[in-house]
């Protein structure tokens, strides 16, 4: 079975670097992925303190990493599918994978159900997927493709770093989340990375997983209500709205607002949007 590695720092980080690497070596989907992602961050303050020894960096320097070389010369190229609904960015990410020689882009998506698609039809080593897509975002195509195809190896794309989105995203099965304004050799470093079986995010994203890791999970009712508050439905109209009793919004309203370490609907709201738990888009169009 082949084992995974995370990306991690060296030289003056060394002490750090070994800590994190004993935790963070797995095997491909062989974990329960709740499992995979506390191995990957290891202990919240280690990865805390690992974030501010980084502060001037936006991801990992790959002159830096201890892991194996990125090739510069590689039998077979590394085929990829880019899912975007942009156009723009899109192309634009096709246009810097295509400067690799030895990357070539066998298939595109303009949104999350073509990206399975195109990834059944073509089955490329790796996928890049934007977090937020039309018809299926990112995360739903990602677990379709891993129903159907385990051995899948993906990457999220996004401009978002909510705390929320990074944890569904690792926890459905992505090997890597990379951030929309990172460098052309970071792009390619968490390609070769997750092609290989090895989990790939950067500092920062690390230190979010690490602080949604220590969080309470909520209950999928308890979300539901939480987004109708965002909406700015009463504790009547959610009751109504779920076929729930008045009383038992109450209850998760008083579970909730526990678990968010909060004392009331608009704190708890800034806190939910914060972490990406509530979209208010989402919530207004509710």
């Amino acid at each position: 079975m082949q084992e995974t590695e995370c990306l991690v720092p060296t030289g003056q980080n060394a002490s750090v670097s070994r800590s994190i690497g004993s935790h963070c070596s797995t095997h491909a989907r062989s974990s329960a992925p709740g499992q995979r992602i506390r191995q990957i961050m290891d202990k919240q303050d280690l990865l805390l303190t690992w974030e501010s020894k980084n502060q001037q960096r936006t991801g990992f320097d790959y002159r830096d990493t201890a892991t194996v070389a990125l090739p510069h010369a590689c039998a077979n190229l590394l085929r990829v599918l880019v899912a975007d609904d942009h156009p723009v960015v899109r192309e634009g990410l096709v246009s810097v994978i295509r400067r690799h020689p030895d990357m070539q882009v066998i298939a595109r998506a303009s949104n999350g159900r073509e990206a399975v698609e195109q990834f059944l039809n073509h089955r490329p080593e790796v996928a890049l997927l934007d977090l937020r897509m039309p018809v299926v975002d990112g995360i739903t195509a990602l677990i379709s493709i891993c129903e159907k195809e385990p051995s899948a190896r993906i990457a999220i794309i996004s401009s978002y770093q909510l705390e929320e989105d990074i944890y569904r995203a690792l926890r459905a099965g992505a090997l890597g989340y990379i951030l929309k304004d990172a460098s052309q050799e970071q792009l390619a470093e968490c390609l070769h990375s997750v092609a290989e079986g090895r989990t790939w995010v950067p500092p920062q994203i690390g230190a979010k997983l690490a602080r949604r890791v220590a969080d309470q999970e909520l209950t999928r009712r308890e979300v539901q209500v939480l987004s109708a508050v965002a909406a700015g439905k009463s504790n009547k109209e959610i009751g109504a709205a779920f076929k729930i009793s008045e009383a038992t919004v109450k209850v998760h309203m008083t579970h909730l607002l526990e678990k968010l370490k909060v004392t009331g609907r608009t704190e708890a709201i800034n806190v939910a949007v914060k972490r990406g738990l509530v979209h208010l888009d989402l919530a207004a169009a509710a």
